[in-house]
This record gives C-alpha cells, sequence and structure tokens, in this order.
C-alpha cells in the first residue's frame, strides 16, 4: 500500500450516528473522512424518532429543515396496548412541561431518505463522504488506534491516518474490538423481530394517526408504524426460543402473530404486503441488547450499535445513535483544540453515554415487567422478578459507572428490588392516566410524575431544549462532569463556558 492519506478524524459508518459525529467536527474546521460500506441510499430498520433526534440534533447539524421538508409522518407520540387494559394509552410528548409548544412531535421515516438526508449534510458541512469503502482493521501503533485500513470500491486496500477514529459501523463493524472491551449481551432482552411492509392499512383515531401502535399479545408484541399513506411497518418481536420457528416460515410466523393480536390484524383488514422492490422481503432481526465494556480508547470511539444496543420498544435506536454522535464530537473537538486532555473529555462521553443507556434499560424493564396476564410465556420469561442473578450482575456491568443507578447496584437483590418498584410506579401511572381516547388520557401528568419516566426524558428534554431556544447555562449532568460549550460542539468546564 501507499503512504496513509492523513486526516484529522476518521469516521467508519455513514448512518446517523457517522454523519451526526462528522458533520459536529468538520463544523470546527477539521479534516473529516467518512468510510460507508454501502452505497446510500440503502435499507435501514429503525423508523421511529424521538423529538430530541429531530428538534434538538438535527437542528443543531443544520439539517431541521430539509427533514421537515420532506414529508415524512409527524407523530405525536407512542399508542400502546399494553399491560391489564384492553384499551390502547398515549404516551404524548405534548403535554409534558418541557416539551410542549411547536416542537412536541417526531416523525416516522423511511430510513433510506432520513439517512441520506444526514449523509448529504455531512458531505456540505465539508466532510470527505466515501462510499462503497468498507473498513477492515484498525491500525494501532504504540497502543494507541491511528488509522484505518480500508477497501476502495474497486477493491484496492487503502490506509488512512489521523489523529482520532470513530467507528459508527453497527453492530457487525470489525473495529469495536480495537476499543479493548468485550461485548456484554443481556439475558434479559433476547428477542427476535420479523417484520415487512404493506400497502397501507388503517390508521389510529386522529389526532393520533402518525403515532407508534405497540401492541402486546401472548407471544410477544407487534409495531405499527404509519410512513406513509400507502406504507406501513409491521413487526413481531418474539422470545429467542422461536427462532427455528422464525427460521422455517418467516412469512408464516408475521401472519400468524398478526392473527392473534386483534388491534393490528383489524388495522391491516385485507391490506396487502408488498412483495416486490426494497419493501418487498419478510426480513428478520436478532434485538438483542448489549453493550460494550468500553466505549473508547486511545485514538478510538464507539459509538450507535458500535457501542451498545437496547431493545427497540421505546424507539431508541436512533436517539442513542446521533446522542452518541453528539457526545462524541464535543469530545473529539475539545482534545484536537487542546483544551481538555483525552481522559476528561471521553470520560465525559462514556459517562453521559452509559446513563443514557441505563436509564432507557431500567425504563424498558419497567415497561417488561407491567403487569400481565400470567399466562402468556413470553411476558413470564421478562419479568424482572424472575431475572437470574447471572443476568442481575450482567446488567449491573452493562451500565456500570451510570449515575442514575450508581446507588441500586450492589447486589442482585437490590436492583431487583430497584426494577420491581420502577415497574410498580409505572403501572400505577398508567392506570391513573386512562385509555386514549379519554380526557385524562390526553394528560400526561401522571405517566411524567413516575420517576422512571423523568430518568428517561431529562437528557432528551435538554437537547431538544438546547436545539429549540438556543444555548443557555446547563449544569453538569454527572458529578464531577463537564458542561456543552455555548455552540454545542464541545465540552467545557463548568463555570467557564461562556453563556
Amino acid at each position: 500500500m501507499s503512504a496513509p492519506e492523513e486526516f484529522d478524524v476518521i469516521v467508519v459508518g455513514g448512518g446517523p450516528a457517522g454523519s451526526t459525529a462528522a458533520t459536529l467536527i468538520a463544523d470546527r474546521g477539521h479534516r473529516v473522512v467518512l468510510l460507508e460500506k454501502e452505497r446510500f441510499p440503502r435499507y435501514q430498520i429503525g423508523e421511529s424518532l424521538l423529538p430530541a433526534t429531530v428538534h434538538g440534533v438535527c437542528r443543531l447539524l443544520g439539517a431541521d429543515e430539509e427533514i421537515h421538508d420532506a414529508g415524512f409522518t409527524a407523530k405525536r407520540g407512542g399508542s400502546f396496548r399494553w399491560g391489564t387494559s384492553p384499551d390502547p394509552w398515549n404516551f404524548l410528548f405534548a403535554l409534558s412541561p418541557e416539551l410542549s409548544g411547536p416542537t412536541s412531535y417526531a416523525y416516522q421515516v423511511d430510513r433510506m431518505t432520513f439517512d441520506d438526508i444526514l449523509l448529504r449534510n455531512a458531505a456540505r458541512h465539508g466532510v470527505d463522504v466515501r462510499e462503497e469503502s468498507a473498513a477492515l482493521d484498525a491500525v494501532t501503533t504504540g497502543g494507541r488506534v491511528t488509522g484505518v485500513v480500508y477497501s476502495d470500491p474497486s477493491g484496492t486496500r487503502r490506509e488512512l491516518a489521523a489523529a482520532h477514529v470513530v467507528d459508527a459501523s453497527g453492530s457487525t463493524g470489525r473495529l469495536h474490538a480495537a476499543a479493548g472491551g468485550t461485548r456484554r449481551h443481556s439475558e434479559f432482552f433476547r428477542n427476535l423481530a420479523v417484520f415487512g411492509y404493506f400497502s397501507g392499512g388503517g390508521r389510529m383515531p386522529e389526532p393520533d394517526a402518525g403515532n407508534i401502535l405497540c401492541a402486546a399479545f401472548d407471544e410477544g408484541w407487534l409495531w405499527y408504524i404509519p410512513l406513509r399513506e400507502d406504507l406501513t411497518s409491521v413487526g413481531a418481536v418474539l422470545h429467542h426460543d422461536q427462532a427455528a420457528r422464525i427460521q422455517a416460515d418467516r412469512e408464516g410466523t408475521l401472519y400468524e402473530s398478526i392473527q392473534r393480536c386483534d388491534i393490528v390484524r383489524d388495522l391491516l383488514g385485507d391490506t396487502e404486503r408488498i412483495t416486490e422492490g426494497t419493501y418487498g422481503r419478510v426480513r428478520v432481526r436478532r434485538d438483542y441488547s448489549y453493550a460494550d465494556t468500553r466505549f473508547w480508547a486511545p485514538g478510538i470511539t464507539l459509538i450507535g450499535d458500535a457501542a451498545c444496543f437496547i431493545d427497540p420498544v421505546f424507539s431508541t435506536g436512533v436517539h442513542l445513535a446521533t446522542y452518541s454522535g453528539l457526545l462524541a464530537a464535543r469530545s473529539v473537538n475539545s482534545v484536537l483544540a487542546g483544551e481538555l486532555s483525552e481522559e476528561r473529555a471521553f470520560g465525559e462521553f462514556e459517562g453521559r453515554y452509559r446513563r443514557e443507556y441505563a436509564v432507557f434499560y431500567e425504563f424498558l424493564a419497567a415497561f417488561y415487567d407491567m403487569r400481565q396476564r400470567e399466562e402468556t410465556y413470553f411476558w413470564h420469561a421478562r419479568k424482572v422478578t424472575d431475572m437470574a442473578t447471572d443476568d442481575v450482575q450482567a446488567f449491573a456491568t452493562l451500565v456500570a459507572g451510570a449515575s442514575s443507578a450508581e446507588t441500586a447496584l450492589v447486589g442482585a437483590d437490590a436492583l431487583t428490588r430497584r426494577f420491581s418498584s420502577a415497574s410498580a410506579e409505572l403501572t400505577g401511572a398508567v392506570e391513573r392516566t386512562g385509555a386514549a381516547r379519554t380526557d385524562s388520557g390526553e394528560r400526561m401528568t401522571e405517566l411524567f410524575r413516575a420517576p422512571v419516566v423523568a430518568d428517561v426524558m431529562s437528557e432528551m428534554n435538554r437537547i431538544q431544549r438546547r436545539g429549540a431556544a438556543g444555548p443557555a447555562a446547563e449544569a453538569p449532568l454527572l458529578e464531577g462532569g463537564l458542561v456543552p460549550t455555548a455552540d454545542g460542539r464541545s465540552w467545557a468546564e463548568p463555570g467557564t463556558a461562556p453563556a
């Protein structure tokens, strides 16, 4: 190979995590190259966004107007047929004190379009985007990652050198091992998703027609995402012991799941599944939750699915991806400017990232543990109180260092009690809130009072508020931690950042 090309930063992966990090680093004038193994636009799952991504991160990226103009379906929250009530209930973005107003919605997006918007936006911000360029290996010099070997569109091996590498290559990428950690999977969240697309289908009553619907049934749960008037994404999330059944007949398993879930069955009616083109396949994905034990090492940072993944019932995938891209960009910019040491800047990155992962994990564990019919196997398998000690210990490892759960990580019994308490709080809050089509179902006060919900909303609210209202003085999120600078693109010590 010829001498390596030199950049300030190499970003591997052109999804939302990589595009976010690359854009925000290039905005500071650094030379950034982004390697993407595919040619965009390309298919991807993970179609339901949260407001913090739309109104916070995308506004910071300068892509919010283009996303608004793309015509994606607006959603004002999620509708759930979950728990003991036979009626759907809502989790709305609009009635939180922090989220009320013109930014109280998000979008359902086809990822081919959404991801392509973010990648082209990165190029416009000065990022050298190289598609059909697959990263093969990390280059390490003296215990530090100093570059990447990749294959260009002609198949020729080339080498890049940089002060820092950001790995956003997803769950199947090759570089995460260079951070020196190991990937720990959760036994609690080991699901399989089988999904396809339908040409239309019914919608929830207005004003909830754009909401994602998550509906539980005896073998798992179904998502129902209204992507466009003529396109609906439907997927069944099943226990991992259904793997052989899914492998034997994907389409049959999907249809059988729909038939067992009356609300989704009725919405689809006679709507036909799309059988040709991009949306014509019934796909399967392992939705196993995991986290690496290290999110960074000298010269390399892991973001998005390269670092961790968590069950998709609350549409967390793109949020964690763009959030981690934002955190990584702040840390890279601070180190390249000589303002902070790597340990200080990336310690903040990892602390905040693990905290966000942990609060969602705890929320989702409580959500899965909500009162269910005891005869259903899937829900019995998800009961927090049935967690094996090994699984609790694995969870403690996954979220080690997370501020929200730190005091609880004293043993399996304490953590199980914490989860059970959170589940009871959430169940009570949903029951007091009431069904979607009632006055109380339009008020989220009870839900937002539940501590497990407040924890999961707090950092998202900060990001959304900054995007909507501009920079404002923030207190450190972590004890002894840093705060964002006024432009949101790097870190500062508390008391030193200009308002």
